[in-house]
């Protein structure tokens, strides 16, 4: 009996580890995209962006899978590495793509929107992002809601929500209830993590913004940031204490 609680003590030990990054294996893995799954039915997808002022970035998106479906929140970064994850959806994973959604209007967030159109992906966004991805001449999703928009990958429901400004003006937020993940995109900060980009931030509104994200999701469990590692709740409080008004 001691041998079986010790065994089942380090299964415990390995998952909670598995979840954090601490030892990570990727469902997928190449130089321009990787994907490792967090939770049953959520994954995380990272791939890389070029810029001028932080160069090379990791950018983090979330793709939920179920019952055969599945749902890719931010494009990777460019349209390679969007081809890339489509197809290891479809080819290796053998599941329907059913749409991607776009968060905010930067790049990181919908760089490789016209590859998931090229395959008859339907894109989702805010009307804010939509016309700001108009405004700056970027990729436009396709279908718009204005606060609150709801989909579905298989049984699982994802609530796509705007709370407030923040990062963006349109930045929103996406949580999947049955696995307790919130993908709150650029607007929430890795640990550790500096301010980043704030060409476009509204930082008297940010940090209210994500207490208003916390409230809303109390059983939250996984956080994942734009960039950066995942983590907990402690994500959402370090964003919002990182932008206090003092």
């Amino acid at each position: 009996m001691k041998t079986q609680a010790f065994l089942l003590i380090l299964l415990f030990v390995y998952q909670q580890q598995s979840v954090f990054g601490q030892k990570k294996e990727f469902a997928y893995n190449s130089e321009s995209l990787q994907v490792e799954q967090i939770s049953q039915n959520t994954f995380l997808h990272i791939s890389y962006l070029n810029t001028d002022d932080f160069g090379k970035v990791a950018c983090n998106g979330m793709i939920v899978i179920n019952e055969g479906e599945a749902l890719v929140f931010d494009t990777p970064a460019n349209e390679e590495a969007s081809l890339e994850l489509i197809n290891w959806l479809e080819k290796e994973q053998q599941v329907t793509v059913k749409g991607v959604v776009a968060t905010h209007f930067h790049w990181d967030c919908l760089g490789g929107l016209d590859e998931f159109h090229r395959k008859g992906i339907h894109s989702y966004a805010s009307a804010k992002t939509i016309a700001l991805a108009k405004s700056v001449g970027y990729p436009v999703p396709e279908i718009d809601f204005k606060k609150k928009l709801i989909l579905e990958a298989g049984s699982i429901k994802i609530v796509n929500q705007f709370f407030g400004e923040g990062h963006t003006k349109d930045n929103f937020i996406s949580y999947v209830p049955a696995d307790q993940v919130i993908f709150g995109g650029c607007m929430i900060k890795a640990i550790g993590a500096g301010k980043g980009n704030l060409e476009d931030a509204n930082l008297s509104e940010w940090s209210a913004t994500v207490e208003k994200v916390k409230s809303a999701f109390p059983d939250t469990q996984i956080v994942i940031p734009g960039h950066g590692k995942i983590g907990g709740t402690e994500l959402l409080d370090y964003t919002a204490e990182m932008f206090e008004k003092k």
